[in-house]
Formats: structure tokens, C-alpha cells, sequence
């Protein structure tokens, strides 16, 4: 079993039943899909639901985002494969992934932003608040598919201590590359944090989802 497989997916929001969009929201190292969904009530606006994956010890992979792969195996693979889990049981729900919206914070943020990259569609955007893509310095970022316009959000603290400015960048250029509409927001002396900008723009599109 991988390490993930047995873990619950939690919801929030409006029911599943009677939702027009989806968010899935990824927390990070040491938090809990309930925290998270706690986020994603200070933003709520009714028809999105949302759900939020667990981690198994909160801890989706043991190492640095930016250690190589197969150190942080199988837990990268397993958390992958949670949030497309929380991806699929939305579209079985009716709702399309032009109307689904990842979003993750740190550890979170790094796993959320992997999965699009590695699955590139249209969908209902990224919000990656303190993250990036996964992998060392000099990882081939040859992912395929467009994202044919995906509202993407990239913020962060240029002195993040677990996320290097240089990663923020080289994931804003990965999204582009991929056909994404970019929003990277750079936070002066911010540290590991959200702040009430990113927490504005994520208000902002949770209510553009469910309006569309």
C-alpha cells in the first residue's frame, strides 16, 4: 500500500451535489486537510466545493522539495496520486476542470503545483502559495500538454526559508512555458506565510468560478 492510499479526503464548502465548482486544497508539512479547509472558508463563496486530502503523519514526502525524486519516494508519487483522487471525485460530481481549482500552501503548494505540471490541462487555476515545483537544481522540466490559459498564482516571500527565490521563478517560467496565465507576486521580508493579498486573489477567483 502506498503511504497516502489509506488516508481520508475531507469536504467543505458547498455539497458536493449541488456545487458548481471545486477547489482542492493540498496543506503542508506538519498541518492537516482540516486546517486547510479552514482556509478555504475565509474565501468561500456559495457552489465551491471543496475537498482536502490528508497526508499520512501530515507529511505528503520526508525531505526538501528541492532533494532529488527518489528521496522523497513513495510519498511524492502516493500524494500525487491523492490529489488526482480529489481531481477525479470532483469531475464524477459533474464539475469540469475548467471550473476545479488546486491550491496548496508550502508543502502543499509544492505537491499542487507538480501535479499540474506533470498533468497539464485547462483548469479553474493554481494557487500556490509559498511553492514550486518539485525536484534538485537542474531537474529536466520537460512537461507536456498546455494549459490553454490556466489562471495561474504564484506567491511568495523573496526571503522564504524553505523556498528559494530562484525556484519561484523557474516555476513561474514552467507555467508559462505551459501555455499559463502567470501571476507571480514576490512579498518583501514576508517569511512563511500567506498573506491577505494572495488570500484576496484566492477570494477573487473562488467567486469567478462559481460565477462563471
Amino acid at each position: 500500500m502506498e503511504p497516502h492510499d489509506d488516508q481520508p479526503i475531507l469536504s467543505g464548502g458547498t455539497d458536493l451535489d449541488s456545487a458548481t465548482a471545486g477547489g482542492v486544497l493540498v496543506h503542508g508539512r506538519g498541518a492537516t486537510a482540516r486546517s486547510i479547509l479552514q482556509m478555504g472558508e475565509q474565501v468561500h463563496a456559495e457552489g465551491m466545493a471543496y475537498l482536502a486530502p490528508q497526508a499520512a503523519r501530515n507529511t505528503w514526502y520526508p525531505n526538501s522539495f528541492l532533494s532529488s525524486i527518489d528521496s522523497n519516494e513513495p510519498g511524492l508519487s502516493s500524494g500525487l496520486a491523492k490529489v488526482e483522487t480529489a481531481v477525479d471525485r470532483l469531475r464524477d460530481a459533474g464539475i469540469s476542470r475548467e471550473r476545479i481549482l488546486l491550491c496548496g500552501f508550502s508543502q502543499g503548494a509544492c505537491l499542487a503545483s507538480e501535479f499540474l505540471a506533470r498533468n497539464a490541462d485547462r483548469y479553474g487555476g493554481l494557487v500556490a502559495f509559498s511553492g514550486g515545483v518539485i525536484g534538485p537544481d537542474g531537474t529536466p522540466r520537460d512537461y507536456d500538454g498546455s494549459l490553454d490559459g490556466t489562471p495561474v498564482f504564484i506567491g511568495c516571500s523573496d526571503a522564504d526559508p524553505h523556498i528559494p527565490l530562484e525556484r519561484v521563478e523557474e516555476t513561474a517560467r514552467v507555467f508559462e512555458d505551459l501555455d499559463g496565465d502567470v501571476d507571480k507576486r514576490i512579498y518583501e521580508g514576508m517569511g512563511h506565510t500567506v498573506n491577505d493579498d494572495e488570500l484576496d486573489y484566492l477570494r477573487e477567483l473562488v467567486t469567478s468560478l462559481v460565477s462563471e
